[in-house]
């Protein structure tokens, strides 16, 4: 592919597009962020006086957000990033309570809250992004939305973006398909046979690292990371082939 441009590489693979929602689409990142800093440094304050030997409680940071959160499933981010503070929690259930001591627990608090400001405030998808869809439309593109979240559906209406879309994998149905998270490449895999296109011919368009290692773990005909902050360098070492600030740079 020498030579070509962005547009041309690209759509020289693309039968199908497949797209994370939070930070791809939608600015729902930054709500996401706000949410589980609350949750967790909530949860840390309120564990100050029963802590085990060895957890670190000191207060969580983005930089804790991209190191152990950023992509994942919500139950897996609480967990790993409990791990980085040497704290340890039983798993529980998904149907636990919000101020359940769990994992489960702590990963529900936090969609309490995350709901909550969605509710609030709303959510506006990117230009760049909306301006992207239309060509795809425009093309006959087929597109799917593959997000690790249990919102998703909740963000694309809020966005007015729902309609667009064929398929849908997000958190709630990844857990009844027994379907495993980012970085594993699964979610991925099922929305391109959902759309009845080869990985091969499907493209993957990602800003989180652990969904641009999901693209390339699972071959996907190419895969674009699109840097909201965690880095061109980042991507690329996950195994973007390409990385972009916004959308609309791939418009012919």
């Amino acid at each position: 592919m020498c030579g070509m441009s962005a547009n041309e590489t690209l759509m020289s693979v693309c039968d199908a597009a497949l797209f994370d929602l939070d930070g791809v689409l939608t600015p729902t990142a930054e709500v996401h962020m706000r949410a589980w800093g609350r949750m967790f440094n909530e949860f840390l304050a309120a564990r100050a006086g029963s802590a085990a030997a060895g957890e670190d409680l000191s207060p969580y940071t983005d930089a804790d957000y991209f190191a152990h959160v950023d992509g994942k499933p919500r139950y897996d981010g609480v967990r790993d990033f409990l791990a980085s503070r040497g704290i340890t929690l039983p798993l529980g259930d998904p149907s636990d309570s919000p101020e359940a001591p769990t994992v489960c627990g702590l990963g529900n608090r936090k969609n309490v809250t995350f709901a909550a400001v969605l509710a609030t405030e709303g959510v506006t998808p990117y230009p760049g992004s909306v301006q992207f869809l239309d060509y795809l439309a425009g093309r006959g593109t087929a597109v799917a939305v593959v997000s690790s979240s249990a919102n998703a559906d909740a963000v694309l209406m809020a966005a007015g973006l729902r309609g667009r879309f064929e398929v849908l994998v997000d958190g709630l149905l990844a857990r009844r398909e027994g379907l495993p998270g980012k970085p594993a490449p699964d979610t991925y895999t099922y929305a391109a046979a959902a759309l009845g296109v080869p990985v091969s011919r499907a493209v993957v368009f990602e800003d989180a690292v652990s969904g641009v290692a999901a693209g390339r773990a699972g071959r996907f005909g190419l895969v674009v990371g699109v840097d909201r902050g965690v880095g061109v360098s980042a991507l690329t070492a996950a195994g973007a082939d390409l990385v972009v600030a916004d959308l609309a740079e791939l418009l012919p």
